[in-house]
Formats: C-alpha cells, structure tokens, sequence
C-alpha cells in the first residue's frame, strides 16, 4: 500500500430519519442507496455509472417545493 495522497475524496453522508445513504465521488458525481456495499461499489467503480453533477431523478434532494 502506497502513502502517497491520491487526491481522491470519497464522501458518504447517511441521511437523518431515513436509511438512505447519499455519496459523492471525487468526480462530483452523486449517488443515493440504502445498501453500504451497493455505495462503496459504486463509489470504487468509477468512472462506471459516474457523471459529475449528475443525480438520478429519484434520489432525495432534502427539499420539497
């Protein structure tokens, strides 16, 4: 294992009252699951299924109109 810094910043919120897990990758892409392995996965596959700003229509986004 190297100790050199990659830069890559991985980061995984749990939202509050839910059992929804939201991550972004390093890339700025974004992602909601309820299953840890299913984030960490997706997070490790990138760039598969990764596009920066993007967010599936129906992932929560903490608001309502």
């Amino acid at each position: 294992m190297s100790n050199s810094p990659t830069g890559e910043i991985y980061r995984i919120d749990w939202l509050p009252g839910t059992d929804v897990l939201h991550g972004t990758c390093h890339c700025g892409a974004e992602h909601s699951a309820q299953d840890p392995v299913e984030m960490w996965e997706w997070m490790l596959g990138h760039p598969e299924g990764h596009r920066p700003g993007a967010r599936p229509a129906d992932e929560p986004r903490g608001t309502t109109p």
